[in-house]
C-alpha cells in the first residue's frame, strides 16, 4: 500500500476519499439526529434551480447550516493551512520536525490574544482574533529583523535561533500579564488550548482569503522546494535565490497560520504530525507532499474536532488536547525511529 501511495494519482485519490469521509462524519455526528440522506438532499436543494424536500426539520436545517457546516469548514481551513505551512517550513529549513509555530507566531499570537482578553470591554470579543493575528505577524517580523541584525539573515539556522529568542520573550511577557490579571486565566487558557466553535460563517469568511492566497503561493513553490532540498549552494547554482524563496514561503506560511490561529486558538502538532506522516507514505517530493498534506491536515483536524465534541459530551474537550494526545506519541515514535536508524 505504501508503494502504491507513492504514485501521485493514487495518493491524491486516497487522501481525497479520506477527506470526504471526514466531512461526512463531522457533519453527521452529534445529538441533532441528522441523516446521510437528509443532509445529501439538503445539499442538492441548495443548488440553483433545484427544489427538493430533504425531510429535515427547521431546527435540523438551522443546525446543519449555521452550526455544523461552519464548524466543519473552519476545521478544514485550519487543518489544511497548518499542515501545508508545516510542510513548507520543513522544506525551507530542511528539518522534518519544523512546524508553523517555529518562528514565534504562536507565542506572538498568544501574547496578543492575552492582552486583548485582559483589556476586556475595551476591545470586545471581536478584538481577540485581531490582536492574535497582529501578535503573530509582529513576532515573525521581529524574528527576521533580529536575524538580519546579527548579519545572518541568509542562514536558516540564525533565523530559527532568532525565532526561539522572540518566542521566549513573548512567552515571558504573556506569563507576566497573566500573573497580573489572574482573573482572566480561564478565558486565556480556553483560547490557548484551541477551539473550533463559531458564530455562523463569520470566522470562515474572515480567514478564507488568507488561506487561499497563502496556500496558492506555497503550492506554486513546490518544485522549488525540491531543488532547495539539496542545499543553498547547489540551489543557487541552478538560478534559485534561497534567501528570497525562504522569505516568501515563510512570509505566506506565517500569514496563513496567523489568520487561522486568530480564529481557532493554538492547535499544536498538526503542522508536525501530518506532513511527517504524509512524507513517510508518499515520499519527500513536494509536488505530491504539499497537496496531500493539505487534504490530510484538513481531514485530521475535522476528525479531531469530532472526538473533542463527543468524548466528554455534553461538555466539549479543547481540540488542542486531542491533537496533543495524538501528536505527542507520534512525535516520540518518530524520534525513536530516527535514533534506531542512526
Amino acid at each position: 500500500m505504501t508503494h502504491a501511495l507513492r504514485r501521485p494519482a493514487v495518493a491524491l485519490s486516497v487522501t481525497a476519499a479520506v477527506l470526504v469521509v471526514a466531512v461526512v462524519v463531522g457533519v453527521l455526528v452529534g445529538p441533532a439526529g441528522l441523516t446521510v440522506r437528509g443532509v445529501a438532499l439538503e445539499f442538492v436543494d441548495a443548488l440553483p434551480f433545484v427544489d427538493v424536500d430533504s425531510g429535515l426539520t427547521p431546527r435540523q436545517d438551522a443546525i446543519l447550516w449555521n452550526i455544523r457546516m461552519p464548524r466543519v469548514v473552519l476545521g478544514l481551513l485550519v487543518g489544511a493551512m497548518l499542515a501545508i505551512a508545516g510542510a513548507a517550513y520543513q522544506g525551507v529549513f530542511r528539518n522534518p520536525l519544523a512546524d508553523p509555530y517555529l518562528l514565534g507566531v504562536s507565542s506572538g499570537a498568544g501574547l496578543g490574544a492575552t492582552l486583548a482578553i485582559v483589556a476586556g470591554g475595551v476591545v470586545g470579543a471581536a478584538g481577540v482574533p485581531i490582536a492574535a493575528f497582529a501578535g503573530g505577524i509582529l513576532a515573525v517580523a521581529a524574528t527576521y529583523t533580529l536575524g538580519r541584525s546579527v548579519g545572518g539573515a541568509r542562514s536558516e539556522v540564525v533565523v530559527v535561533l532568532a525565532g526561539v529568542a522572540v518566542a521566549a520573550f513573548a512567552n515571558a511577557a504573556q506569563t507576566f500579564v497573566q500573573q497580573l490579571y489572574d482573573d482572566t486565566l480561564r478565558q486565556v487558557y480556553s483560547w490557548l488550548l484551541g477551539r473550533l466553535s463559531t458564530d455562523g460563517w463569520h470566522d470562515v469568511l474572515e480567514v478564507l482569503p488568507y488561506v487561499v492566497v497563502s496556500t496558492a503561493v506555497i503550492l506554486l513553490y513546490r518544485r522549488v522546494l525540491d531543488v532547495m532540498a539539496v542545499g543553498d549552494v547547489e540551489a543557487a547554482s541552478l538560478g534559485i535565490d534561497p534567501a528570497r524563496v525562504r522569505f516568501v514561503l515563510v512570509a505566506f506560511a506565517t500569514l496563513g497560520t496567523a489568520a487561522v490561529v486568530s480564529a481557532s486558538g493554538l492547535i499544536g502538532f498538526v503542522g508536525i504530525v501530518v506532513p511527517h506522516a504524509v512524507r513517510m507514505l508518499v515520499g519527500p517530493g513536494h509536488r505530491v507532499l504539499l497537496p496531500v498534506s493539505l487534504m490530510a491536515g484538513a481531514a485530521f483536524l475535522v476528525l479531531a474536532d469530532v472526538v473533542a465534541r463527543v468524548v466528554m459530551s455534553p461538555a466539549e474537550l479543547p481540540i488542542g488536547v486531542v491533537t496533543a494526545a495524538i501528536g505527542a506519541p507520534f512525535f516520540l515514535l518518530v524520534l525513536r525511529r530516527s535514533r534506531v536508524r542512526a
